[in-house]
């Protein structure tokens, strides 16, 4: 039995074990008496009583330690650590076992920084192991193999002393072939609260739990009366969905005593989901979004974890404080951008949580602060300044951590969050290990805080903005162990900062110039700030014109304070391309107002008029606009003055057209130049150019033309006069022949009555011949008629360019 043992697979038998062990221990003793005489000075990790050798690196054996319960453990506690334990070398670890070991109680939080540290170092010693039946054992771990291991121990068998942090380390014990001897190949170390008797004085915390997200909403809205709104991409849904993000912070903090932080720009994003809204897409279509249900449920379940909490409304987007004061403040009107930002965050969240938030407190990067971050952050009503301990940090030698406010002047509290606790929760906490780890360490040191002093302080806890979801977890199971605790008391974030101050803690606020460089190197850019200055310009000359401002005010203004969010640090490329959007939609908004180009137009005459079209493609109508029509050269064509210039006023979708009267004076061709203009002054959209061509007439075209009118009237009144005489004439000659048949008639009857022939017969030869007085139009031209000057008359119009004879 006892050689089966040395076959993988099959664990060593006790009485084989005993025998390696004792030889160990006999073939060690003269060893051991060599170490007795040397000098005391030997490290204290160095403990040969456990008969384990010292290693100088991290193992070759991993060891996690995935939970550790309960957390804060009391008299009757049972500690169960669980977690795996993986082979990373390239020999097999034979008569292996997990043990815990634990070590004297860590009197300062700098100890708890250090052992933090050297979580998994070997060379930093492990203490005593508990040993006996409390171990987990493993014949062998393979390499790369990993094997789970859990250990349940009574409090009562880890000697634990009087209240205090102990460092509690799992370490993995084995052999391998290049070293067949006992010997500690891996080790976790966290850390054990202990206070079973609950702290005489208990400390008062402040939680800060932030809501906050990335921009998510453009600035573009529908053309319909709800003004559909469209979001960049479908992220936020994503993130209040089960198991999201968001979701996780919502569902683990309702039942949290905690200080909520939100961005109203979160709870407005939200909102517009709840109802119709577009996603943008590829190029510049959108799709219909469809997660209206999930942000009706966030949104319900938000409403009613909040109903009796403190809340802490952030300005509208998050502003980029730091920011805005190092980059912005030479940027005309950037400071009234987080005055508008701070002024709308009451409304929004109000309106949409049903609940009255706290607007006094401003909240920079990281908590670091200098003067001028100080200045900005209250210059919008703010009178509190959540800062960090590590940027506002103790200068006056005290022995323990004072209470969170400061009075840094001018009426400003600084409300100074605990650095140590504030970052426990950074990092890739997705793993099981790491978030243990996390939580233990926030418990360890807050307790540290509590037994620095028996008197009474305020600290406040402000992790990241926006922490993942495996942060979340970390952050949700570290503060409701705070709770149960019984060194901890909540309270609100305005209780707080309303504490009255420790007369020895530091008040000054460190200089611009050790403002940290790494967060200054994300901040947003001067070039940004001029940016969003110049859309705020185009849309201040935008509205002015609109029958219906809130329709472009509303939405372009959320845009603009999204363009200053906190949530760029890090996305500089996605922030450029936001703003650049921003400017974008607002210019084919604006150039919806426009005047329509013109072709070369010519002009006859003195005087004459230039017509000019204003079309509006906006969904509202326009008004407050003037149209300027200007001559380049008013010596050849002067157009009216411009106190005359008309009043604009287009209804959407509509066009209106405006004549100019103008008066040529000299012959050519001139430039024209049509100008919008808002009422007072200022310039809108593009110019429309265009050249008219002007033909004058001249004194000497007159003398010809009123030449030829004269040879008309002459050549008129010469053909009346013959017409007249002709017509006299055929009256005389119809008198004569009208005698003269007279006579031929009597002569012909009596020529009947003497039956003569000869009469009869001559007259019936005359009437062969037509009488002149019988002839009309066609008779044939006499000698003495004249021939006509012109053509008969005609109603028809002259033909172009028809000449007249002189």
């Amino acid at each position: 039995m006892a050689e089966a043992a040395d076959f993988p697979g099959m664990s060593p038998s006790p009485a084989r074990r005993w025998l390696r062990r004792t030889g160990a221990l006999l073939a060690g003793a003269p060893l051991l008496a060599g170490l007795l005489q040397l000098p005391a000075a030997l490290p204290a990790h160095a403990d040969a009583a456990t008969g384990v050798k010292e290693a100088s690196d991290k193992g070759s054996v991993s060891v996690a330690v995935d939970s550790l319960s309960p957390a804060v453990p009391t008299d009757d506690d049972t500690v169960t650590v669980s977690g795996t334990v993986t082979n990373k070398g390239k020999q097999a670890v034979t008569d292996a076992h997990v043990g815990l070991r634990v070590g004297s109680a860590l009197t300062t939080r700098s100890a708890i920084d250090d052992a933090a540290e050297e979580a998994d170092d070997l060379s930093a010693g492990y203490g005593s192991e508990v040993g006996g039946k409390y171990v987990a054992e493993f014949a062998e771990l393979t390499p790369g193999v990993a094997e789970h291991f859990s250990i349940s121990v009574p409090v009562d068998e880890l000697d634990l002393g009087g209240d205090g942090v102990y460092p509690l380390a799992v370490s993995l014990s084995g052999e391998t072939s290049a070293q067949q001897w006992e010997q500690v190949l891996g080790i976790q170390r966290t850390f054990l609260p202990w206070q079973p008797d609950g702290a005489d004085t208990a400390t008062r915390t402040t939680v800060l739990w932030p809501l906050v997200s990335t921009v998510h909403m453009t600035a573009e809205t529908g053309s319909n009366a709800s003004q559909t709104p469209v979001f960049l991409n479908d992220d936020l849904a994503e993130e209040i969905a089960p198991g999201g993000r968001l979701d996780q912070l919502l569902s683990l903090g309702k039942d949290l005593d905690v200080t909520w932080v939100i961005d109203p720009d979160l709870l407005a994003s939200v909102d517009a989901m709840t109802g119709s809204y577009r996603v943008r897409a590829d190029g510049d279509t959108t799709t219909a979004g469809t997660h209206q249900a999930v942000a009706k449920k966030w949104l319900a379940e938000l409403q009613d974890a909040v109903a009796d909490k403190e809340v802490v409304a952030l300005p509208f987007a998050d502003p980029d404080l730091a920011s805005l004061a190092h980059n912005g403040t030479g940027v005309a009107g950037s400071l009234s951008q987080l005055k508008a930002a701070t002024d709308v965050a009451a409304t929004t969240v109000e309106t949409i949580l049903h609940v009255t938030p706290s607007t006094d407190f401003a909240w920079p990067v990281n908590g670091a602060v200098d003067p001028s971050i100080v200045k900005v952050a209250t210059s919008a009503g703010a009178d509190k300044v959540i800062a960090r301990s590590d940027s506002l940090a103790e200068t006056g030698g005290l022995s323990y951590t004072p209470s969170a406010t400061r009075p840094i002047g001018g009426g400003t509290t600084a409300v100074v969050a605990d650095a140590r606790l504030s970052k426990t929760f950074q990092g890739d906490l997705t793993n099981a290990s790491a978030s243990t780890l996390a939580v233990q360490e926030f418990l360890a040191q807050s307790l540290a805080l509590n037994l620095q002093t028996h008197k009474q302080r305020s600290i406040v806890v402000a992790p990241q903005r926006m922490p993942t979801a495996g942060q979340a977890q970390a952050m949700a199971a570290a503060v409701t162990s705070l709770q149960d605790s019984g060194w901890s008391q909540s309270q609100d974030l305005t209780a707080a900062a309303e504490a009255k101050p420790d007369g020895g803690a530091t008040t000054e606020v460190p200089s611009r110039s050790s403002y940290p460089s790494s967060p200054r190197k994300q901040e947003l850019p001067k070039s940004a700030f001029e940016q969003i200055a110049a859309t705020q310009d185009t849309l201040d000359n935008f509205k002015v014109i609109l029958t219906d401002k809130s329709r472009v005010v509303t939405p372009f203004g959320r845009a603009t304070n999204r363009e200053m969010s906190t949530s760029w640090r890090g996305r500089s490329t996605a922030a450029s391309t936001f703003r650049q959007g921003v400017q974008s939609y607002l210019d084919t908004l604006t150039g919806q107002v426009k005047l329509i180009e013109k072709s070369e137009t010519k002009l006859s005459g003195r005087s004459a008029t230039i017509p000019v079209t204003v079309q509006n493609n906006l969904v509202q109508g326009v008004q407050h606009l003037v149209l300027r029509l200007t001559s380049t050269n008013d010596t050849r064509l002067e157009i009216g003055g411009h106190d005359s210039d008309p009043r604009i006023e287009v209804s959407g979708g509509h066009s209106t057209t405006v004549k100019f009267t103008a008066s040529a004076n000299v012959n050519g061709q001139t430039t024209v130049i049509a100008q919008l203009y808002t009422e007072d002054g200022q310039v809108y959209g593009a110019p429309v150019t265009f050249d008219v061509k002007v033909t004058e007439i001249t004194a000497t075209v007159m003398l010809v033309i009123g030449g030829g009118v004269l040879l008309l009237v002459l050549a008129g009144f010469r053909m009346y006069t013959q017409r007249k005489r002709a017509a006299a004439r055929e009256a005389q000659e119809a008198d004569a022949e009208d005698t003269e048949d007279t006579g031929n008639t009597e002569e012909s009857e009596a020529s009947e009555a003497d039956g003569s022939p000869g009469k009869h017969a001559d007259a019936e030869d005359r009437t062969g011949e037509e009488s002149p007085a019988r002839s009309g139009a066609d008779d044939p031209e006499q000698p003495s008629d004249g021939t006509p000057d012109t053509a008969a008359e005609s109603a028809a119009p002259s033909g172009t360019g028809e000449r007249v004879d002189r």
